[in-house]
C-alpha cells in the first residue's frame, strides 16, 4: 500500500506560496539576504520584499533564483501562478480579470484615464493612491495592475485596440517626469503589430459613450462581453443586446477617431509641449 501523502500545511494562496518557497529555499541553502544579493546580482531589499510577499519581483530575477537554487522552472511556475491569481484584485474585479486573461481580442475606450493594460508603474501608483491605497496595500495593487501588461507581450499576445478620448492625454500626472515616461510608453507599445492606439479628438462632440469607459472582451467561441466603468463602480455586461448597443457606439466613435498614424503624431506633440525639466 503506498505511503499516505502528508499535507504540508503551506499556503494554498499563490502569492503566499511563492513567498514561502523563497524563504524555504534560502533557509535550506543558508545564505543571508546580503550574500544572496552578491551571488544573484539584485539588491537585498528586493529579496526581502519578495520573501515577505510585498512584491513578486520580475521574471528575470525569478529565473536567476531558479538557476541559483537549482530548481529549474519551479519558481518561475509559482511566480506565473501568483501574477495571474485573480484574488490579488478586489473582489468585484475578479471575474473580469479571469475573462480578460482568456480573451482572444480586446477593445477599450477610455474617457479620462488610460486602461490598466497601458499604464506604467508611476501612472498606476498615482491613480491608485487617489483611491486611498497606501503603504504595502498600494505596492501590491500597483504590482497587480501593472502585471497585466504581460497580456500585451509576446508573439502570441491577443490583438488589443485602445480608443483614447483626448482628455486622457491632456490630463498629466503630478510628476511630469513620470508623465513623460507614460507617454513614451504609449508610443513604444503602439509600435507592436497587435496593438492599435487611436485618439478621439474633443472636437467630434458628444457621442454614445461620453461618460462611460468600456472594455470589450471577445472570448473563445466567439462570445463578447463588456465591462463598463465610471469613477465609482464597474459592471460586467454579458447580455447580448446590451453588449451590441455598446459596440455600435464604440464603432461610431472609431469612425471619427484619428488614424493610428495620426494618433502617434498627437502623442508626440503632447511630449513636445511638455515643459522642460529644470536643469538646476
Amino acid at each position: 500500500m503506498p505511503q499516505r501523502l502528508v499535507i504540508t500545511g503551506r499556503s494554498q494562496e499563490p502569492r503566499g506560496r511563492f513567498a514561502e518557497e523563497l524563504r524555504r529555499l534560502r533557509s535550506e541553502r543558508g545564505p543571508s539576504l546580503r550574500d544572496l544579493a552578491k551571488e544573484v546580482g539584485w539588491d537585498a531589499s528586493l529579496f526581502s520584499k519578495m520573501e515577505s510577499g510585498r512584491t513578486l519581483g520580475g521574471p528575470e530575477v525569478v529565473q536567476a533564483l531558479d538557476q541559483y537554487y537549482g530548481t529549474p522552472g519551479l519558481l518561475v511556475t509559482l511566480w506565473e501562478l501568483a501574477v495571474a491569481d485573480p484574488t490579488q484584485f478586489k473582489e468585484q474585479y475578479r471575474r473580469y480579470m479571469i475573462l480578460e486573461s482568456e480573451a482572444v481580442s480586446l477593445w477599450h475606450y477610455g474617457v479620462s484615464i488610460l486602461p490598466g493594460l497601458l499604464q506604467t508603474d508611476g501612472y498606476a501608483r498615482e491613480l491608485l493612491a487617489l483611491g486611498g491605497a497606501k503603504g504595502e496595500e498600494l505596492d501590491q495593487q500597483v504590482e497587480a495592475r501593472t502585471s497585466r501588461r504581460e497580456l500585451l507581450e509576446g508573439v502570441d499576445a491577443s490583438p488589443f485596440r485602445a480608443l483614447l478620448g483626448e482628455a486622457v492625454l491632456r490630463t498629466p500626472l503630478r510628476d511630469l517626469s513620470e508623465w513623460r515616461v507614460q507617454l513614451e510608453h504609449l508610443l513604444e507599445v503602439s509600435e507592436q503589430p497587435h496593438v492599435t492606439i487611436q485618439v478621439l479628438p474633443q472636437h467630434v462632440g458628444l457621442h454614445g459613450l461620453v461618460s462611460t469607459a468600456v472594455m470589450f472582451l471577445r472570448l473563445p467561441g466567439g462570445r463578447t462581453v463588456a465591462y463598463t466603468e465610471n469613477a465609482h463602480r464597474g459592471e460586467l455586461v454579458e447580455e447580448n443586446a446590451s453588449v451590441e448597443r455598446l459596440h455600435r457606439a464604440y464603432d461610431a466613435m472609431r469612425d471619427v477617431a484619428l488614424t493610428p498614424a495620426e494618433s502617434r503624431k498627437f502623442i508626440m506633440r503632447m511630449l513636445e509641449e511638455m515643459p522642460c525639466e529644470s536643469s538646476t
